[in-house]
């Protein structure tokens, strides 16, 4: 039988991100390390797994055989075989990286019982959007670096530095790096100038925000904050945010990264935008904020962002983000 994960969440402004905290950082990918593709939540089509399985490959990196489950409507398959099939995967010696196929919805079904047997020894866990709920859970409960970055069926299917693709170099840096930080530079717009150093943490908005009130709530005191989302309506960004707000949540953060919001014009012409509601919401926070990053949902090549790590960021320009440390160990 797996033993439960004895790590229970912390709770405390003091400890969660002080400068004193302990990230656990997975081992760094070399030539031939072995991914394993996970689908925690959607299914996605199979030929846009195999083409994002081709692209891993040609990295140098084997891939593993994934295995596959009959859908359960919107899932891609029941929760016990998504859960039992990510569990066993972190157990398996020769697995150095999970890899999400997709999200869509279903990765918190996967929480209320996961049981994580190793917590001191991480694995590298890269995806986006849904895969938000898994990363928030294993950072709260494990303390674990994780990696909001492409996918197989969203990302690594089209490939490198092209539109809808990935961005080979943060993809490499953040996986390989073993010798120390790099810089992540945000191609977006300056919404509140300054600089601030903190701890990187977020993803999508949506999956944020519902982690509110379970007992993995994301502690985002000393924070630099990243928030994207795709397919909402100003006014919905606008209610997620002031959530966020209302619930503390930007109490203590030192800066926001914020996505493009694909698909989220205004229903109603000369209506308020995103951006024009990001910038009431959050400027009074008086700390440094750019718009438009190609993180997680985004028609440009998506970077890849350590979650977990120090970073400094700096609000000039198109902004920058220095990650002041390795997001893997040697």
């Amino acid at each position: 039988m797996r033993a439960r994960s004895s790590i229970a969440p912390v709770r405390g402004k003091s400890t969660v991100l002080g400068e004193s905290l302990t990230a656990n950082k997975p081992r760094a990918l070399v030539t031939n390390s072995v991914v394993m593709p996970f689908a925690p939540a959607s299914p996605a089509e199979p030929l846009r797994i195999e083409s994002g399985i081709a692209e891993l490959t040609s990295l140098g990196f084997q891939v593993a055989e994934r295995s596959t489950f009959a859908n359960d409507g919107y899932f891609a398959g029941v929760m016990e075989n998504r859960r039992d099939d990510f569990v066993r995967a972190l157990e398996r010696h020769d697995i150095a990286a999970l890899v999400g196929t997709r999200g869509g919805y279903g990765s918190n079904y996967l929480l209320n019982e996961l049981e994580v047997s190793t917590p001191g020894n991480p694995k590298i866990i890269l995806g986006f959007s849904d895969l938000t709920s898994l990363q928030i859970y294993l950072w709260q409960r494990c303390r674990w670096v994780t990696f909001y970055g492409p996918m197989l069926a969203a990302g690594f299917d089209h490939g490198a530095d092209v539109a809808k693709g990935y961005d080979q170099k943060s993809l490499l840096a953040a996986l390989q790096n073993a010798n120390g930080g790099w810089e992540l530079e945000l191609q977006g717009e300056v919404v509140a100038a300054g600089e601030a150093q903190g701890r990187l943490l977020g993803g999508c908005l949506t999956l944020v925000e519902t982690a509110i009130g379970t007992p993995w709530d994301l502690e985002t005191d000393g924070a630099i904050l990243v928030l994207e989302d795709r397919g909402m309506k100003p006014w919905q960004v606008d209610r997620a945010l002031m959530h966020l707000k209302q619930a503390g949540k930007f109490q203590g953060v030192r800066g926001i990264v914020l996505g493009d919001f694909p698909e989220c014009e205004p229903p109603v012409p000369n209506s308020p935008t995103v951006r024009e509601v990001c910038q009431r919401i959050l400027t009074p926070l008086g700390v440094p904020i750019i718009f438009g990053a190609p993180v997680g949902h985004t028609p440009r090549p998506i970077l890849t962002v350590p979650l977990g790590v120090k970073a400094r960021l700096v609000a000039k320009g198109e902004g920058v983000l220095e990650i002041l440390e390795s997001a893997v160990g040697s």
